[in-house]
């Protein structure tokens, strides 16, 4: 079997451990009749009918269900699933994939899915076929302002660093600073920085400075390959902040930077530098820290 026929199994295992047996029986029987009949209707009724059946209940999920998860599809994080959408996505799953029938069905729900649904949708595009011509539909996704769907899309999803290409992706990145979710939980954004959105993270720090507004520590990660004189003032600011969580933010972003300037401007932080070698602040913790005590 490749290892798109074995999400369904997959699947199944984690929904054995956290719904009951006649919700599964009755998830089974929806897909053997949709199957067999080939009933679009019936897959739609299925599809939506899964919140009667599923609750949405967070999965639970070991550490060797994770293993399993990233050795089928790299980047897969199904503990930040719930049991309801991984019921939707086994159904997903089970539809004849047929490029033309599949997409007919597929466009479909996108078009009438509510918020629940449009979540198991996004987060499923990895396990989903097809992937590439489903790009269209995820740009459009991330121009949602519902955080649940749009954290469906660009948080804990390997889809945006495999496919957007980086005026999408950037906007994705600057759209998560502006709804100030986690960013620590963008997959792969290291490997995705780039020097425009570089300035356009400055810029935005810029604009919420002239607001009196603060920013967000996370943003400077965005900024740190890049730094240059210009940047470099930006840091500074950041340094000389009250706050000791923006300023973990700044002397990780120096910590990590090449930018001489820098290192003699964090040489006055000896504190933060011990942070950070003892990895006791990186950019989990902080976008952590944030989450938790800012918003």
């Amino acid at each position: 079997m490749t290892q798109t026929e074995n999400f369904p199994a997959f699947l199944m295992t984690l929904l054995q451990q956290q719904a009951d047996e006649k919700s599964i029986a009755w998830l089974n029987q929806k897909v053997e009749k949709f199957k067999e009949s080939g009933s679009k209707t019936g897959f739609f009724l299925a599809f939506s009918q899964a919140s009667r059946h599923f609750s949405k209940d967070l999965l639970q999920i070991s550490e060797q269900k994770a293993q399993e998860a990233e050795k089928l599809s790299k980047g897969f994080e199904p503990s930040f699933w719930n049991v309801l959408q991984t019921a939707r996505t086994y159904l997903l799953l089970h539809y004849p994939q047929q490029k033309q029938v599949w997409f007919d069905a597929i466009n479909q729900l996108f078009e009438t899915a509510d918020m629940h649904e449009h979540q198991a949708l996004f987060a499923a595009l990895p396990l989903m076929p097809f992937q590439e011509d489903l790009l269209p539909r995820a740009i459009d996704g991330c121009r949602t302002n519902v955080a649940l769907i749009f954290d469906a899309i660009a948080l804990n999803n390997p889809y945006p660093s495999t496919y957007f290409p980086e005026a999408n992706w950037n906007q994705m990145v600057l759209k998560a600073v502006f709804m100030q979710r986690p960013l620590y939980r963008i997959q792969n954004q290291d490997s995705r920085r780039n020097p425009a959105l570089a300035e356009i993270a400055s810029d935005f720090a810029h604009e919420r400075w002239a607001a009196g507004r603060n920013v967000m520590p996370e943003l400077w990660r965005l900024v740190s390959p890049f730094l240059n004189d210009e940047f470099f003032k930006d840091l500074k600011k950041v340094m000389s902040s009250a706050d000791e969580l923006e300023k973990k933010g700044g002397a990780l972003a120096l910590y990590q930077s090449d930018f001489p300037p820098g290192k003699g401007l964090l040489a006055d932080f000896p504190n933060l530098i011990h942070g950070i070698e003892s990895k006791f602040i990186t950019w989990e913790s902080i976008g952590q820290e944030y989450q938790q005590t800012r918003l």
